[in-house]
């Protein structure tokens, strides 16, 4: 068992700003909520299909549970700029062009997110703005984005502060709220430079619609709570629930795991198609309220023994989100204590079960019977 550092102190979180500075534009307060095209249709994306996502965020209750951002993954583009060298939307895709697109998201009351590459090209070998900086960030705000996703894709082994550090500065230049998410893969670090620059960063690779991916990404969390707050997020990359890899039980764990982690809730599922269990997992209000704390504290693990792990997750009315993860195969009873969760010492504690809205009563023992590859997730406090 791996006990958490004294969670009832004062001032649980060393702050970020007390050693690496932030970025001050504003922006997600809270972390982003939104939709993103890439893990339900990668390259293949049109303006009709993204009209359609975009009328199914207002009518399934999306945008009502708080994901503001419609945001175009990789293959939006052209596969040239013009002769002024502009980017261009893809002609066959998006012949409207992308100012028609964003005015369409915000007619629906939504903010538009795009894609692009800090590198010579994207990912999907699309032109990428390395070098290009001033004039995409010009050109993204005369569209009206309100969100960037800058990938790591044809870097050419330029430094990487020197290129997102340029895409920061070019954005703040157009005088246009745009939300900075960089997309550097975890590789050098970013939760201790990235700050400065964006309002999230990706701190791993790409997501799998597995299980094992979960789980290791998970892994790749521990200990960056510290970097995290209003206005700056780590990023552990998009969600997964919905489609089709992994189990309901699991994909409720996916997705508690990321609120507790004060984590971006980016959806990747084909909106157009979406189940009625899928609905009620992005759309768990309690869950919701967890990631979209105002205190923006992100998780710790608590305990940790082996398969049973404990993750808790201090908030601004002075209650906990306690969170039982059981990664082993068989399902488990578990338990722990208000005083391994941080919480001051109490007659008793009152206990919200997030997924059945259940409340209870109870004394200083927080427990529950876990499914495998589930979890049980409270919110508690203190009577």
């Amino acid at each position: 068992t791996t006990a958490h550092p004294n969670l009832s102190s004062p001032h649980p979180y060393r702050s970020l700003n007390d050693s690496v500075p932030t970025i001050n534009n504003g922006l997600a307060k809270t972390p982003p909520m939104g939709w993103n095209s890439w893990n339900a249709f990668h390259t293949h994306i049109n303006e009709k299909q993204i009209k359609a996502v975009a009328d199914d965020m207002v009518a399934d209750g999306m945008k009502a549970a708080g994901y503001k951002y419609l945001i175009l993954d990789d293959a939006w583009l052209a596969h040239h700029r013009n002769s002024k060298g502009q980017l261009m939307a893809n002609p066959k895709r998006f012949p409207d062009g992308m100012k028609a697109i964003a005015d369409y998201i915000h007619s629906k009351g939504l903010k538009f997110g795009i894609y692009e590459s800090a590198g010579t090209h994207t990912c999907a070998g699309y032109p990428g703005s390395l070098n290009h900086e001033k004039q995409d960030a010009q050109t993204f705000a005369k569209w009206g984005v309100d969100y960037l996703k800058l990938d790591n894709c044809g870097n050419q082994g330029v430094s990487y502060i020197k290129r997102y550090a340029g895409m920061a500065k070019a954005l703040k230049a157009t005088g246009r709220p745009i939300v900075y998410s960089i997309c550097e893969w975890g590789v050098k670090a970013p939760w201790q430079w990235a700050p400065k620059f964006g309002n999230l960063w990706r701190t791993t690779g790409d997501i799998q619609d597995n299980w094992q991916s979960v789980m290791r990404i998970l892994d790749q969390q521990v200990g960056l709570y510290k970097y995290a707050g209003p206005g700056h997020w780590n990023d552990p990359d998009m969600l997964e629930v919905g489609n089709g890899g992994m189990t309901t039980t699991e994909y409720k764990a996916h997705f508690s795991l990321w609120a507790m982690l004060a984590a971006p809730l980016i959806a990747g599922t084909d909106l157009r198609h979406m189940s009625s269990q899928t609905k009620s997992i992005l759309e768990n209000k309690n869950v919701i309220a967890i990631d979209q704390d105002p205190k923006g504290a992100e998780a710790h693990k608590a305990v940790d023994n082996g398969q049973e792990e404990v993750w808790v997750k201090p908030l601004s009315d002075g209650s906990r989100a306690v969170l039982l993860l059981n990664r082993s195969s068989k399902n488990r009873f578990m338990t722990t204590t208000a005083k391994t969760v941080g919480l001051k010492k109490a007659n008793y504690y009152k206990e919200k079960n997030l997924w059945t809205n259940k409340t209870r009563r109870t004394d200083d023992l927080i427990r529950g019977y876990v499914h495998s590859h589930g979890v049980v997730m409270y919110r508690v406090w203190p009577k």
